[in-house]
């Protein structure tokens, strides 16, 4: 499964939000699997938006042909728009699926792994960071997916957001330091996004 995350740093909210409704224009498209996504909560005027399709070759056929229809709705209302693709390495919990209405809160990680250390880490995702998030009351599902340059994604979804506070606030320090965090990443760079329902398709 390919993972796209979109960034957005907005500069007309209504005319960026009526824009983003003309997004329901993906249904039906083959291999899409769901999108959706939010505000950030810790830098206003930023958007996070995340779309899953079944393969690149499904995701490919989409760009060369309805997107920019699609996208053209939100002309001139954002700026340092940002484009990642991922690779679904694996899921956080089990058999993820791209849906957002049943969750308020996203955590995305985007992590830059020193490249003789990808393969420690990820073990560290699967032994140390997945069981623990699994096991947190809240979380719903999330995945855990790679890039081009030992670039990492992990997103994680959860249904409020004091119970995302309760993992945060007593586990992440621990489990840093027993994931040897420090000596993987070259850079760990976070946001907590509110999901806003009316994006979701």
């Amino acid at each position: 499964m390919l993972v796209k995350w979109i960034r957005c740093g907005v500069v007309d909210r209504a005319g960026f939000e009526r824009g983003q409704r003309k997004w329901a224009g993906l249904l039906g498209e083959p291999g899409f699997r769901g999108q959706g996504g939010g505000w950030s909560r810790g830098q206003p005027g930023v958007a996070h938006l995340f779309a899953f399709w079944e393969s690149r070759s499904y995701y490919n056929a989409f760009m060369s042909g309805v997107h920019d229809r699609l996208a053209s709705a939100q002309t001139a209302t954002y700026e340092n728009l940002g484009v990642k693709l991922f690779e679904r390495r694996s899921d956080v919990k089990v058999g993820f699926r791209g849906q957002f209405s049943d969750s308020d809160l996203l955590r995305v990680a985007h992590c830059k792994v020193r490249p003789d250390r990808v393969e420690h880490f990820a073990l560290m995702q699967e032994k140390v960071w997945n069981p623990a998030m699994a096991g947190s009351p809240g979380m719903l599902r999330g995945v855990f997916a790679e890039g081009p340059e030992a670039d990492f994604l992990v997103l994680s979804m959860w249904d409020t957001t004091t119970e995302r506070g309760k993992y945060r606030d007593g586990s992440v320090v621990r489990l840093s330091e027993r994931a040897e965090l420090e000596a993987d990443v070259l850079s760990v760079a976070g946001d907590v996004v509110d999901v806003v329902q009316a994006w979701t398709v």
